[in-house]
């Protein structure tokens, strides 16, 4: 059965905000939030910032049955991956067992600010390969001594251990982050344009790495980000705060600055022509069923904005996810 995540983004909402967005979203009928972590947002004006584990702390009390899943953290600079694995079980002894591990190898606008170099993707995906068995180990209750090419534990152990074994999601949009996520993850996080490109780079790789490592069918995560809007001057509003997504060299930025100043250079037409541009339950019922249809989900991420986010989580859960959910 396919299960529903609300896609909390740390990079346009306050962290109360997003803590009753949270709430809003277990009302609404989610199963669960995926919950974004970032050190720079994506734009300087009008991004935000918080500190992710802090807030899913708050929303973790501030519910009672919606899971958490971090969308995604990357375990290789800013963080060791055994604090990571640290937090993580924290995080599932706070919210009574609801926690998921998102990880990914991120951005150089959360490690760059903060001194550390941005290697190509090779070398993070050697860390991350090394960062897994680290945060799997530690998870599982081991006492580890590891001494890797990127890093080192020395009987390392997790003193206040999770209260059930914490899945770990690997990001994924290509095959070679796919087949590492299918080898050593429990399943991949992945962000849907065109699904037979996803399933192509993404899906099938992930399942027949996890085949050929003779481990459980992997779970798939799939989104999409959406745009609620009546016409294109609001879409522009709604989308102000992510605009920068999409600027060239968003992977190699540091200043949210250069994001804005090249996404405001660039037609908006072009910028919003990569985003589904919704309004009514039809409309978000048509964008997400491929996900469950033709991707086969496990969990479908509704990442979208809009000028009244509350609203726009209740009319979801209104009117969208029983739909949706007829469908998986």
């Amino acid at each position: 059965m396919t299960r529903f995540a609300y896609f909390c983004g740390h990079e346009q909402f306050q962290p109360e905000e997003l803590v009753r967005h949270a709430v809003l979203a277990e009302e609404a009928g989610f199963d669960m939030v995926e919950v974004s972590e970032h050190f720079h947002p994506w734009v300087d004006d009008l991004g935000a910032s918080g500190f992710a584990y802090s807030t899913i702390a708050a929303m973790a009390q501030a519910t009672e049955r919606i899971e958490f899943v971090t969308g995604v953290t990357t375990p290789l600079f800013r963080f060791h991956p055994a604090v990571v694995a640290q937090a993580a079980a924290t995080l599932d002894r706070l919210s009574g067992g609801r926690f998921n591990l998102g990880v990914g190898t991120g951005e150089n606008l959360n490690e760059g600010p903060l001194g550390y170099e941005f290697p190509r993707y090779a070398e993070r995906a050697a860390r991350m390969s090394e960062a897994l068995d680290i945060m799997d180990a530690l998870l599982s209750g081991e006492k580890l001594s590891f001494d890797g090419e990127f890093y080192t534990t020395d009987r390392a152990k997790l003193y206040s251990p999770p209260m059930h074994r914490v899945p770990i999601l690997m990001a994924a949009g290509g095959p070679k982050s796919a087949t590492l996520a299918g080898t050593k993850a429990d399943g991949v996080i992945t962000s849907v344009r065109e699904p037979a490109t996803t399933i192509e780079r993404v899906i099938d790789p992930v399942r027949s790495a996890a085949a050929a490592a003779g481990r459980p069918s992997p779970t798939v995560l799939a989104s999409r980000w959406s745009i609620r809007a009546q016409n294109e001057d609001q879409a522009w509003t709604a989308l102000g705060a992510w605009r920068g997504l999409r600027a060239p060299g968003r992977l190699e930025a540091v200043d949210p600055q250069d994001l804005r100043e090249r996404a405001d250079a660039m037609p908006r037409q072009e910028i919003l022509g990569m985003y589904s541009l919704v309004d009514s339950a039809a409309d978000y019922i048509e964008v997400y069923s491929p996900l469950i249809e033709d991707v086969g989900a496990d969990i479908v991420a509704i990442q979208t904005t809009s000028l009244d986010q509350p609203a726009t989580i209740a009319m979801v859960g209104e009117e969208v996810l029983p739909a949706l959910r007829k469908l998986g």
